[in-house]
């Protein structure tokens, strides 16, 4: 098909600055074509997103004052970023003066494992967030000892393999366990029917001598939630929507390479930029991970029964939702108005 936009052709393959390419893997945007000084420009640029996103969310919770793990969760997002960066722009992987023989311990991978191991680090930061909630101090010394254990095998482990399908699928599986085990948190604290907030169970509780609170508090509480739930719940598609489609197009771009390259060749610059599969990916994944992040800060509080100091900034989908602090807040009969969550 004839191609009638204007467009710049791809200029020739040069010598890169960071050559030779050592990493074990590398992917289908071409080396080199835009600039000697960075190996995949798209794949390297396209992680900026991750470094602006982490740096915006760590000044968040330190303006909001979130929860210490949400901080440290952040900067490994954002170191996450900075390594993807680091990594596409040399194609570095084996230390330069060591010879490249294959599961020896000798052979480290700089760049590439800041890149991928920190994605399993802050995975793990935020297994502790969600399953250390409420715990005694014995409990969560143990599940610490216990995450930290298994980030270390995972480094070793994948290190002595060097096999990328370990890491991956070490990073989903990890990934779905904190996912499955936040959303059965959120159901368990915010729906109504799952947190004493019938009739019946308030005159259970009364005659068991429990506090109960008021009927008009109780109702607000209830709506409060359920919009809360409902709008957690679309954060939580979104986000989902967004890994998935990420991984998807990324799988189109590793099955279909050659294809692909012939396209971005016929349509040319800047259109064939759209193209790089590996670059969406960063992109997607970039905003389906800071959802994660920004929706367990919100359940945190949530947990905490913070519901009235803070509230979710997110008027469009399209925008970057953040948790901040619900500024005055006025009463009607003692109970407090609810506060808009988008």
């Amino acid at each position: 098909m004839p191609w009638y936009l204007p467009f710049f052709p791809y200029p020739p393959a040069k010598d890169g600055y960071w050559e030779p390419v050592t990493s074990t893997l590398n992917w289908c945007e071409e080396d080199y074509y835009a600039t000697e000084y960075s190996a995949e420009i798209v794949n390297t640029l396209t992680n900026l997103l991750f470094m602006w996103l982490g740096i915006q969310g760590i000044r968040s919770c330190r303006r909001n004052g979130h929860d210490q793990i949400f901080t440290v969760a952040l900067l490994g997002y954002l170191v996450v970023g900075t390594g993807s960066f680091l990594f596409h722009s040399t194609l570095k992987c084996k230390c330069p003066y060591i010879p490249p023989e294959p599961n020896i311990w000798l052979n480290c991978d700089p760049m590439q494992l800041v890149d991928e191991l920190s994605m399993i680090y802050t995975t793990c930061l935020m297994a502790y967030a969600s399953f250390s909630y409420s715990r005694s101090n014995t409990v969560r010394v143990y599940l610490g000892i216990s995450l930290a254990g298994l980030a270390i095998f995972i480094t070793l482990y994948y290190h002595y393999l060097q096999d990328p399908v370990f890491h991956q699928n070490a990073f989903a599986l990890l990934t779905t366990i904190v996912v499955f085990r936040s959303m059965y948190t959120m159901e368990v604290t915010l729906r109504p029917k799952w947190r004493h907030s019938t009739e019946e169970d308030r005159l259970a509780r009364q005659k068991k001598g429990l506090p109960v609170p008021t009927k008009e508090r109780q109702h607000y509480e209830n709506v409060r939630n359920e919009k809360t739930l409902k709008t957690m719940w679309f954060m939580v598609i979104y986000g989902l929507s967004m890994f998935l489609g990420g991984f998807f197009i990324w799988n189109l771009d590793n099955i279909f390479c050659s294809e692909i390259r012939r396209m971005r060749r016929s349509v040319g610059l800047p259109w064939g930029i759209f193209l790089e599969g590996h670059g969406w990916w960063h992109i997607m994944t970039g905003i389906g991970a800071y959802l994660y992040i920004i929706w367990g800060i919100w359940l945190r509080h949530c947990l905490n029964d913070r519901q009235d100091e803070y509230h979710l900034r997110w008027a469009h989908f399209w925008q970057i939702p953040e948790v901040i602090r619900t500024e005055g807040g006025s009463s009607e009969n003692g109970v407090p108005r609810a506060k808009k969550s988008t």
